[in-house]
């Protein structure tokens, strides 16, 4: 009775282990198939002639300009802002933490709804006094950009600056460096791979943003027109050549990003 026990016991585990298996080589397969059936979509004569279109230049030029700035930007609020929440005990700090993710699981409408409110109704009309002007403009881009980028720079940042051994920290505070020294000459350099990672995922999630990029900015075509606006717009009118070819290169360069991570998350092990 023992052995058929055994036996019973090793053909449910070996079942539920090929379950398992055959559940992993679906979804690399269905991945695949979505990368190669958009890479394959189009001919190369298309995609040139996509390649060549003075909006299609624009809208390249437009998103890496505004993506990086808006990358530069969620940095430097993100870095205060995490070394706070990593070396400081904060009253409130599951409000707190609460707050800083809301970005994150917001729908990016709604995130646009409420910038929208904040930058109009609110305090449009103090901004437009001043002489800028949020809604429905290119500096919109930018802050829909950052908005939604910045709580994945805090979230990384608080992960690299949590990874060190803060008794190399209180060394360097033995040998005489100021607090502001041991930033600069210990805590930056041991969590650098990580804060690099955390930027290059605010720069993928700024560059791919379109919710509440179009809510606060709009989707003129050659004015607030990302490369998300640009697949949207051309999309909308039947220009699948164009939606697809925009599309391909969104792809290549948030492969990219993630082959960068990937490098940066090895670094970080090794070290």
């Amino acid at each position: 009775m023992a052995s058929i026990s055994r036996i019973h016991n090793g053909i449910i585990n070996n079942g539920i282990l090929n379950v398992f298996w055959l559940i992993f080589v679906l979804m690399i397969v269905f991945l695949l198939l979505i990368i190669v059936g958009l890479l394959t979509y189009t001919d190369t004569k298309s995609m040139a002639t996509v390649l060549q279109q003075p909006e299609f230049h624009f809208a390249v030029k437009f998103t890496l300009g505004t993506s990086i700035i808006a990358m530069l930007l969620a940095a430097a609020f993100a870095l205060p802002v995490a070394y706070i929440l990593s070396r400081h005990k904060i009253p409130g700090r599951a409000f707190i933490d609460t707050l800083l993710d809301i970005p994150i699981v917001l729908p990016p409408l709604v995130s646009g709804i409420a910038l929208l409110i904040f930058f109009g109704p609110l305090f449009g009309k103090q901004l437009e006094q001043i002489g800028i002007s949020v809604v429905f403009s290119q500096l919109g881009v930018i802050i829909a950009q950052w908005f939604i980028a910045t709580p994945f720079a805090v979230r990384s940042f608080i992960q690299a600056f949590g990874s060190i051994d803060q008794r190399m920290e209180k060394v360097a505070r033995t040998l005489g460096f100021s607090p502001t020294m041991v930033f600069v000459k210990v805590t930056l350099p041991l969590a650098r791979d990580g804060l690099l990672g955390g930027v290059m995922m605010a720069w993928a999630r700024a560059l791919g943003e379109f919710g509440a990029t179009a809510m606060l900015a709009g989707i003129t075509r050659m004015k607030t027109e990302t490369l998300s606006v640009a697949v949207f717009l051309n999309m909308s009118i039947g220009d699948m050549n164009f939606a697809i070819a925009t599309s391909i290169v969104m792809l290549i360069i948030a492969l990219l990003v993630l082959a960068g991570l990937k490098i940066l998350s090895r670094r970080e092990v090794i070290a």
